[in-house]
């Protein structure tokens, strides 16, 4: 075993580090584009959830790497239809802040 091998354990903590950070993001900030980076930070921790897990306990099949393929393709759909979302209400008002969208209801 090498001495700069990697174990579950790290990946499981660079994980938990990551989603705490974008759940902390998510919950604390008020501009719109930070919140969608949060929840692309929170879907990149899962992400290593998955790949790590799929590498130390089923190393023959790829399952783990093709739900974090999945994962990448819902985040990226996610972020194209955010941004051009964000595009349109800064076009109407002038400002991406998350406690102006509670006037866009009917």
């Amino acid at each position: 075993m090498n001495i700069f091998e990697l174990s579950l354990n790290h990946y499981l903590i660079l994980s938990a580090l990551l989603f705490s950070i974008g759940v902390y993001g998510l919950c604390t900030r008020n501009n719109t584009f930070r919140v969608l980076m949060s929840i692309e930070v929170i879907l990149n921790a899962i992400n290593i959830n998955f790949v790590a897990f799929a590498h130390y306990v089923d190393p023959i099949f790829v399952k783990g790497q093709v739900f974090s393929l999945f994962v990448m393709a819902i985040a990226a759909a996610e972020a194209a239809i955010g941004l051009s979302l964000l595009l349109i209400i800064y076009k109407n008002r002038v400002n991406i802040k998350m406690d102006s969208f509670n006037s866009l209801k009917w």
